[in-house]
C-alpha cells in the first residue's frame, strides 16, 4: 500500500467524487470541500463511453450505473436546410458490443456520492475554496478560513474554478438543458442520440438518460443550441417565442416542448474551451475540468473526469513521493487530453458557430463521406474517447 497522505480535494463533481472513491480506497485520508450546503450535481444527461465505463468498471460501480442507463448505439444528427444526416455515428463499426450510454448526472454523482462516504473520505459542505497554495498546501475558503496543511491539493472544482487560469472569452454558443419524461408516443429512438441543425447557428438533440433509480420511468435530455449573450433575452421572452423557432427546427419535438411550462426547467451551460498550465503547482494538481475545458461537441467531460482520477491513484499507488507521483500523472494522462482538446477545438465550429462556410462543407461534404471507410470505425472510436489509447496507458481494459 501507498504511504497514506493527507488530501485536500476542492470540488464534489464526478472527477472529485471519483478520485475521492479511489484515493481513499488505497488508504489516503481524504477531505473533500463542496460550496453547497447540499451535495449535488449541476447539469442534465450526459454520455459516459467506453473509456468512463472502463474506469467505474475498476471501481466495482459498472454495474449500478449500467442499471440507471440507457445503451446508446448511435449518435445522428440531420441538416434541415438539405435533409442530410451530417453526422452518423454507430458504434457497432469499432466494435460490435461497443455502446455508449446515456445517464441522468444526478444518477451518476449519487453512485459516485455513495462510494465516497463508503470509502471514507470526508465531505465538508458549504465550504467554497477560493485559494490554494501548492508549495504550503493550505486551501482558503470563500470566508477567509485556512484548511490543511495537506499532501496533496486537487482542484476539481471544474470549468469555472477560482483556482486555474481563465480563458480570454467565452465560446460564443452554450446550450440549454431539460430533462424530461421518455414519451411512449414519441418518435425519437430509444437507442441514439438525434440532432437537428440550421446551419451551425441552430441545433436541437434528444438523448435516452436513463432513470434515477431501477424501476423508474425512463427519461430523456432535450439540448437546445443558444448563444451565450441571448440567454438573458430568452429568460425575458414568453416561451412561446422559443417554441415556436424550436417546434419549426424540429416539428416532431413538439411532444417534448409541451412539457415544458417554465424557463427554470432548463439548465443553462456556458461552454469554455482552455487548457490550464500548469497543471502541477508544488502539490497541487487541477483535474477534470479545471485542468481541460471544452465544448460538449465530442461528449467526453465526465468520461476524462473519470480517466484523470483514475489516473490520479494509479500515479501514486506504490509511490510515496508526492512531485514524482505528480510528474507521473501527467506522463499517464497529459496526451489524451491534449489530443481531446484539439479535436473538440476543430468540432465545435462545425455544428456550433455563426460562421457560414463550416456547415456549409459539412452538409454538401459529410453525408457521403461519413459512409466510406474508414470513416465509420474512425468516428466510432473517436466518439468513444479511445483515441491515443488512455486506456492502455493506464492499465485498463475496454467495459466489455
Amino acid at each position: 500500500m501507498s504511504q497514506s497522505l493527507g488530501i485536500g480535494m476542492a470540488g464534489a463533481g464526478i472527477g472529485g467524487l471519483a478520485a475521492a472513491v479511489l484515493l481513499a480506497r488505497e488508504g489516503h485520508r481524504v477531505t473533500l470541500f463542496d460550496q453547497f450546503e447540499k451535495a449535488g450535481p449541476v447539469g442534465s444527461g450526459l454520455m459516459l463511453q467506453e473509456t468512463g465505463l472502463a474506469v467505474l468498471a475498476e471501481m466495482g460501480l459498472r454495474a449500478k450505473v449500467e442499471a440507471l442507463g440507457t445503451p446508446i448505439l448511435r449518435l445522428h444528427g440531420v441538416s434541415t436546410d438539405t435533409g442530410r444526416a451530417v453526422l452518423d455515428v454507430r458504434y457497432r463499426a469499432l466494435r460490435p458490443s461497443l455502446a455508449g450510454l446515456g445517464l441522468q448526472r444526478a444518477a451518476l454523482f449519487d453512485v459516485l456520492h455513495e462510494a465516497a462516504m463508503a470509502a471514507g473520505a470526508r465531505i465538508l459542505k458549504g465550504t467554497r475554496i477560493t485559494a490554494a497554495n501548492g508549495q504550503t498546501g493550505i486551501l482558503v475558503d470563500a470566508g477567509g478560513g485556512a484548511h490543511g496543511p495537506y499532501d496533496l491539493l486537487i482542484d476539481a472544482l471544474g470549468v469555472r474554478s477560482p483556482l486555474s487560469s481563465a480563458p480570454k472569452k467565452e465560446l460564443t454558443y452554450g446550450a440549454l438543458w431539460a430533462t424530461l419524461p421518455w414519451p411512449d408516443a414519441g418518435p425519437f429512438d430509444h437507442t441514439a442520440l438525434e440532432q437537428r441543425y440550421e446551419a451551425a447557428r441552430k441545433m436541437a438533440g434528444v438523448m435516452p438518460s436513463g432513470r434515477m433509480a431501477q424501476g423508474a420511468p425512463d427519461s430523456l435530455t432535450y439540448f437546445w443550441s443558444i448563444r451565450a449573450d441571448q440567454y438573458d433575452a430568452f429568460r425575458a421572452a414568453p416561451l412561446i417565442h422559443w417554441k415556436d423557432a424550436a417546434r419549426t427546427l424540429w416539428p416532431e419535438t413538439d411532444i417534448l416542448l409541451s412539457q415544458i411550462t417554465d424557463h427554470d426547467q432548463f439548465t443553462f451551460a456556458r461552454y469554455r474551451h482552455r487548457t490550464h498550465g500548469p497543471v502541477v503547482e508544488g502539490r497541487l494538481v487541477h483535474i477534470g475540468d479545471a485542468w481541460h475545458a471544452a465544448s460538449p461537441q465530442l461528449g467526453q467531460g465526465a468520461n476524462m473526469a473519470l480517466l484523470d482520477a483514475y489516473g490520479l491513484m494509479k500515479a501514486f499507488h506504490g509511490e510515496a513521493d508526492v512531485a514524482r507521483a505528480l510528474q507521473r500523472f501527467l506522463r499517464l494522462r497529459a496526451f489524451h487530453v491534449r489530443l481531446y482538446q484539439l479535436m473538440t477545438w476543430a468540432f465545435t465550429p462545425v455544428y456550433q458557430s455563426d460562421g457560414a462556410v463550416n456547415p456549409w462543407l459539412r452538409d454538401r461534404f459529410a453525408a457521403p463521406l461519413l459512409r466510406l471507410w474508414p470513416a465509420p470505425p474512425i468516428l466510432a472510436g473517436l466518439v468513444a474517447g479511445g483515441f491515443g489509447s488512455p486506456l492502455k496507458r493506464l492499465g485498463l481494459k475496454a467495459a466489455r
